[in-house]
């Protein structure tokens, strides 16, 4: 494989789809340069991987369980800072939420109205404060995730050219 066209992407997300489309309307030459510059638009080239036959699967996954082991320790340090960091802002929901849970599972049906008039401000308040902390979150695992495409996507090219 020389080029890589829309066609060899489906089953790709929508918006990789049309970023391909944008920046590769005639495909994509599969080179380590390409593949780099692919990273560094945004692609996620990992996905490449599934156009590999099985024959070279294994091998490929050799090749890039360095990369993966340490994205995943990577994203693995940025999920327990989420956790640490959201953790307060669950537990003030919990406790502010708690009295109407229980009233509302004491009552019927008509309860549920007033249980959600009831949590509504408390709700708000932990959905304001989690969006700085998931914003966060996804910057802060961004770096791994670049870091991981940079150093497959080159190892994939080879084995791209192959098929």
């Amino acid at each position: 494989m020389d080029t890589i066209r829309l066609s060899h992407l489906k089953g790709a997300c929508a918006s990789q789809r049309k970023l391909f489309r944008r920046v590769y309307p005639k495909g994509a030459p599969v080179t380590e340069d390409a593949a780099l510059d692919a990273v560094a638009r945004g692609f996620f080239v990992e996905w490449l991987a599934r156009l590999l036959p099985d024959s070279v699967q294994a091998e490929y996954e050799r090749a890039t369980a360095p990369a993966w082991a340490k994205h995943t320790r990577a994203v693995a340090a940025v999920r327990a800072e989420y956790k640490r960091a959201t953790a307060a802002a669950w537990a003030k929901y919990e406790r502010a939420t708690a009295p109407a849970l229980a009233k509302y599972k004491r009552a019927t049906t008509a309860a549920l109205d007033e249980y959600k008039r009831a949590t509504a401000p408390a709700w708000a308040k932990y959905t304001r404060a989690m969006a700085a902390v998931r914003a966060e979150y996804a910057r802060a695992k961004a770096p791994a995730w670049a870091e991981y495409n940079r150093a497959v996507a080159p190892v994939l090219v080879p084995y791209l050219k192959a098929l």
